[in-house]
C-alpha cells in the first residue's frame, strides 16, 4: 500500500500545525478520532484472549476450535489489508475508513449476540474485514493530515503508544468483563467504541486519494488473499489431523501455487500491491522478516499462556488478565527506553538483540509446571519477553524505512503494516493449535513454547547475518521522532 504525501482533498483542508510540535485544537480532535479507531482494533486483537475457555464452553466450541476465534478475525484483517489500502488510495481513504467503522460496529454486535459458533465466527470475520479497511486508511489519513516533521513524529508516537496500550488494556479488560459480566461484554465494548468514533469522524477528516489513480491490482489481491486463506486452513487442519488428509494436501498446494502466482503478477503489474524491487533491499527484506517473526511468535505465546493459566493452573479470567496487565506495564516501560537504546546502538543491532532476548525469555517458559508458583515465572518471563518484543517492533519499522527515498516511504510503510497484520494472522494457526489438540495440555504448551523460542532465536541469527554489520552511525533518539 502506498501512502502518498501529495493529495487531493474534497473536504475542507485540515489546518496543520507549524513546524513545531504544538498541535491545534482541530489537529488534536483528528488525532483523537484516528487513534481511537486504531486503539479499538488493537483492543480487538486481545480482549477475547482470556475469555476463550469460557466462550468455548458457552457456545459449545471444542478446545481445538478455539484458535478460530482468533484466526477468524486475524485472517481477513491480514489478507485484505493491501487491497483495502490501495482502494482507499484510489477511491477515498475517508470514505473507506468510515465504511470500516460502520462494519466493525455491526460485526461486533453480531459477535455479542451470537447464538452458535457459526454466527460468532461470522461476526469475528467481519470484524477482521473491517479492521483491514480501518488500519491502512487510518494510518494514511494520519500521515497526510500531519505534515512531515515534528508534528507528524509526535502524532505517530502517540498512535504507536496507544496501539500498544490497546493490546494491554484488552487483556485486562477482557478478564474483568468476563468475570463480572460475561465474555459477550468484551464484544459489546467494541461496538460502543465504534459508536463513539463513527459520528465524530465525518466532520473532522478530509477526504484524500492519490491524484494519478493507478489501476487496481485485483489479480494480485485475489491471489495473495486466497493463498493466505489456503495456507492457514492447511496448517490448522494438519495440526489436528496430520498432513495425510486429501483436503490438507490440496489446500496446501493451492496456497503455495496462489502465492507463487501473486509474486509473478506483482512482477508485471503496473501498480502492484507489493513492490518487489522494494523487497530486494536488504534492510526491507530482513527487517520485515524480523517483524514477521516477533509478531507471529509473541501472539502464539499469549494464546498458549492464556490456556495454560486457566486450564492448568485454574486461574480465573480476571486473574489471567492481571498477569497480562503486568506484561503491558513492562511493555510501556520498554516503550520509554527503547528509543534511547536505538539511539545508542542503532536500529539494526537493537532488532537483533531484541529478537534474541524475546527468544531466550520465551525459552524460560518451558520450565512452567502445574504448581501454583509457576504463575510468578509466567508473569516475569512473558513480561521480559514482551519488553524485548516491543524493542523489536520499533526497531524493525525503523530498519525497514531507513535509507528509503522519500518518494518510496509509502511503500516501505505499507510493508511494515502488512507484516504486522500477517504476523498476527499466522502465529496461532501455525503453532498454537499444537497446544489445543494435545491430549496433555501442559505438554502441548511446552511444545509450542519450545518451538516458538527456537524460531525467534533462529530469526535473530538470520537477521543479523542478512543485515550485516551496521556501519551507519547510530542517531540520537530525538532524531528518530520517537521521544
Amino acid at each position: 500500500m502506498a501512502i502518498d504525501t501529495t493529495e487531493t482533498t474534497s473536504a475542507s483542508p485540515t489546518v496543520h500545525s507549524p513546524l513545531g510540535t504544538r498541535l491545534s485544537t482541530r489537529d488534536k480532535l483528528v488525532l483523537f478520532v484516528l487513534c481511537a479507531a486504531q486503539f479499538m482494533v488493537a483492543l480487538d486483537f486481545s480482549v477475547l484472549n482470556v475469555a476463550l475457555p469460557v466462550l468455548g464452553k458457552d457456545l459449545g466450541m471444542s478446545q481445538s476450535a478455539l484458535q478460530w476465534a482468533v484466526t477468524a478475525f486475524a485472517l481477513p484483517s491480514g489478507g485484505f489489508l493491501l487491497l483495502f489500502g490501495r482502494i482507499g488510495d484510489l477511491y477515498g481513504r475517508r470514505r473507506l475508513f468510515l465504511t470500516g467503522l460502520a462494519l466493525f460496529g455491526t460485526a461486533s454486535l453480531l459477535a455479542t449476540f451470537a447464538w452458535d459458533p457459526a454466527s460468532f465466527l461470522t461476526g469475528r470475520a467481519l470484524q477482521g474485514l473491517a479492521a483491514a479497511a480501518i488500519v491502512p486508511t487510518g494510518m494514511s489519513l494520519l500521515t497526510t493530515t500531519f505534515p512531515e516533521g515534528p508534528a507528524r513524529d509526535r502524532a505517530l508516537g502517540i498512535s504507536g503508544t496507544l496501539l500498544s496500550l490497546g493490546f494491554t488494556v484488552g487483556m485486562v479488560a477482557g478478564g474483568v468483563l468476563t468475570d463480572v459480566l460475561s465474555w459477550r461484554s468484551t464484544m459489546g465494548l467494541l461496538s460502543v467504541f465504534a459508536l463513539i468514533v463513527l459520528p465524530l469522524a465525518p466532520g473532522l477528516l478530509p477526504e484524500s486519494r492519490t491524484p494519478d489513480r493507478p489501476r487496481l491490482d485485483i489479480p494480485g489481491a485475489i491471489t495473495v488473499t486466497g493463498g493466505l486463506l489456503a495456507l492457514i486452513y492447511a496448517l490448522s487442519t494438519a495440526a489436528e489431523r496430520g498432513f495425510g488428509g486429501a483436503d490438507v494436501l490440496v489446500t496446501l498446494a493451492a496456497g503455495v501455487l496462489l502465492l507463487a502466482a501473486f509474486v509473478y503478477i506483482e512482477s508485471r503489474a503496473h501498480a502492484p500491491l507489493v513492490s518487489l524491487p522494494m523487497l530486494r533491499r536488504r534492510t526491507v527484506a530482513w527487517g520485515n522478516l524480523g517483524g514477521l517473526v516477533t509478531f507471529s511468535m509473541m501472539s502464539t505465546v499469549v494464546f498458549a499462556l492464556t490456556l495454560y493459566l486457566q486450564e492448568t493452573l485454574g486461574l480465573s479470567a480476571f486473574e489471567t488478565g492481571l498477569v497480562f496487565g503486568v506484561q503491558g506495564v513492562m511493555s510501556a516501560v520498554a516503550g520509554v527506553y527503547a528509543p534511547k537504546v536505538i539511539g545508542r546502538f542503532g536500529a539494526r543491532r537493537t532488532l537483533v538483540g531484541s529478537l534474541a532476548g524475546q527468544g531466550l525469555f520465551v525459552a524460560g517458559l518451558v520450565l512452567l509446571n502445574a504448581h501454583t508458583w509457576s504463575v510468578w515465572l509466567a508473569t516475569a518471563a512473558v513480561s521480559l519477553a514482551s519488553m524485548c518484543h516491543l524493542g523489536a517492533i520499533i526497531s524493525y519499522g525503523l530498519t525497514v524505512t531507513s535509507g528509503v527515498p522519500d518518494e518510496e516511504q509509502g511503500l516501505a510503510t505499507g510493508l511494515v503494516t502488512s507484516t504486522q497484520q500477517v504476523g498476527l494472522t499466522i502465529g496461532i494457526p501455525l503453532l498454537g493449535v499444537l497446544a489445543t489438540t494435545s491430549s496433555d495440555l501442559l505438554a502441548g504448551v511446552h511444545t509450542v513454547l519450545a518451538l516458538d523460542a527456537v524460531i525467534v532465536l533462529a530469526a535473530a541469527v538470520l537477521v543479523a547475518a542478512g543485515l550485516g554489520r551496521d556501519r551507519s552511525r547510530p542517531v540520537e533518539a530525538e532524531a528518530l521522532g520517537l521521544r
